[in-house]
């Protein structure tokens, strides 16, 4: 039976920490690598029987393949603070690793909580994420936002316990991480060649509202559905107008790194 061990990279996350580990209770080995919290994070991991590596903030990529080089398995469970692995997935992994498992790593549908009650539709649901993988045949890869997990060869299998996420404490912070990570999400449409024009800002923002509240139901979640796929629509504006602005403005993007970890 691969032993497996876990990983979670914090900053701050005193609010959330103690019941992610918990949630990991099933796994061999906990380990948190915290990047200089000033909160009651790294006392409250230990408290809870995480292993905890303190490390200076070096990007969530390089960050995460750090804490799974401290692994003692290789077979790594990889989380956000924000996140819980329900009982159901916990039961599903389990399973999986009571052999050696014929593929490298693992999706899991993501399930988030905001607005009051758990989304299952818009592009929230099933927001299928890697997190269960074999270090030696898998890595974290990505630049400035939206790091995933790469295997060497071959795609993921897919398991259907979901991963629960707890993103959002109310609509400022959503507002406030929308404006984050659309600046992020511009740098690397740019530095990877992309480019703009008053086209995509008139067509993609109304076709990403009518595919969440339509195609994706978020109609069927009523007003929260219809807020969510108002920011989403917010979201791809945002996005292509900071690309547009940085084609006008390429020193832009030589600006510092807004910190999406806080």
């Amino acid at each position: 039976m691969p032993g497996v061990s876990a990983i979670i990279v914090t900053l701050n996350e005193a609010e959330h920490i103690a019941d992610a580990i918990t949630s990991l209770a099933w796994a061999d080995e906990i380990i948190v690598v915290d990047s200089g919290s000033t909160d009651d994070t790294v006392a409250i991991a230990r408290g809870a029987g995480a292993r905890v590596e303190l490390r200076a903030w070096t990007g969530w990529v390089d960050q995460k393949n750090f804490a799974a080089g401290l692994a003692a398995h290789d077979w790594i469970v990889s989380l956000d603070a924000d996140e819980r692995v329900s009982p159901g997935l916990a039961q599903e992994i389990q399973a999986l690793l009571t052999r050696e498992p014929p593929i490298g790593a693992y999706r899991m549908p993501r399930v988030t909580f905001h607005l009051g009650r758990w989304i299952r539709t818009t592009d929230f649901y099933p927001d299928y994420q890697t997190r269960l993988y074999n270090r030696r045949r898998a890595r974290w890869q990505g630049r400035h936002v939206h790091e995933s997990v790469a295997l060497d060869v071959g795609k993921p299998g897919q398991l259907r316990g979901e991963l629960l996420h707890y993103s959002y404490r109310d609509l400022r912070d959503q507002v406030e991480r929308i404006n984050l990570y659309s600046t992020l999400s511009a740098r690397q449409m740019y530095e990877s060649g992309r480019r703009t024009s008053s086209l995509d800002l008139v067509v993609h923002p109304p076709a990403a509202f009518l595919r969440n509240y339509v195609l994706r139901r978020g109609f069927l979640d009523g007003t929260v559905g219809l807020t969510i796929s108002m920011l989403q629509a917010w979201s791809v504006f945002l996005k292509f107008a900071k690309l547009h602005e940085l084609q006008r403005h390429p020193e832009a993007r030589n600006y510092p790194e807004p910190n999406v970890h806080a």
